[in-house]
């Protein structure tokens, strides 16, 4: 693989397996669980799939976490369900159908895979009954957010997203290819995401992401949502770690540009996963945004 990537692809690839690290599984216990005394998990029928989601906070802002390749609510979100201000928000993270616990169905990619993604997300919310909501996404649910935003307007409030990307480059499907073979990942690595999916089910799936998403680079100007940046209404904060070697700076500076009246913030110590190792700092800056 070093032959392959080289020593930039190397680190952006080591660093994009431990932002995959998921957390602690809590087994969900019949159609309602309690996670310790504040955080409720349950599924809900929608668009033809049950979604589950995870839910905390009383506050009357509804703000909903949208996780990012492989990931769900309780593997990519902990700080965010445990600390974000819960007198002021009602938090929401779900699981996209096919990842977490919305299985069935297994997850597949067609080429609208992110405006399904959009729909299903902003119809969860509908049936839970928010009459509007707020988008915090990472990764591939930043993109998520921002389909969402331009395609429901009138429903979102407001988005904080980070390390996201409008298209794909052949940086980026350098990247995506070296992530392919599971087997080839640190068992480190490699163990959280086999016991929430089991290995096949893993190993079958990051194999689908990658062609999944590798194909908007045949799509003109490898494009993902980049002609619907425009149509983007709610304020908007784009947040990007410096030191990201997953997505490069050129990806949050091209959002920026395009979503009229967007806010940049550079996090100089930031990598992918920069609202886990930087939870606290991360968490004041989207609270105090989204206020």
């Amino acid at each position: 693989m070093v032959s392959v990537l080289g020593r930039p692809g190397v680190l952006r690839l080591r660093l994009l397996l431990s932002a995959l690290k998921p957390g602690i599984l809590v087994s969900q216990a019949g159609p309602a669980a309690t996670f310790g005394t504040s955080i409720t998990s349950a599924k809900v029928a929608v668009n033809g799939v049950h979604l589950h989601y995870q839910q905390t906070g009383e506050g009357d802002h509804a703000v909903l976490l949208l996780p990012g390749m492989l990931g769900s609510g309780e593997t990519d979100f902990g700080p965010q369900l445990k600390n974000l201000n819960k007198k002021l928000f009602t938090v929401v993270a779900w699981d996209p159908r096919g990842y977490g616990h919305s299985k069935p169905p297994d997850r597949d990619f067609p080429v609208d895979f992110f405006e399904r993604d959009a729909k299903d997300a902003v119809d969860l919310m509908k049936a839970l009954k928010f009459k509007k909501v707020s988008l915090l996404g990472w990764s591939d649910g930043g993109i998520t957010a921002l389909i969402a935003a331009a395609k429901y307007p009138s429903y979102i409030h407001k988005m904080v997203i980070w390390g996201a990307n409008a298209y794909v480059t052949d940086e980026d499907s350098m990247i995506y290819e070296g992530i392919r073979d599971v087997s080839k990942w640190s068992e480190r690595t490699r163990k959280p995401l086999e016991a929430l999916y089991g290995y096949d089910y893993f190993a079958r799936t990051c194999e689908k992401w990658v062609d999944g998403i590798s194909q908007f680079k045949h799509l003109p100007d490898g494009n993902i949502c980049r002609h619907l940046l425009p149509q983007v209404q709610c304020p908007t904060l784009i947040v990007h770690g410096e030191k990201d070697p997953l997505v490069p700076r050129f990806h949050a500076d091209f959002i920026h540009e395009h979503v009229k009246g967007s806010r940049l913030h550079l996090m100089p110590e930031g990598k992918h996963n920069l609202h886990l190792r930087f939870a606290d700092e991360f968490n004041k800056l989207a609270e105090d945004f989204l206020q």
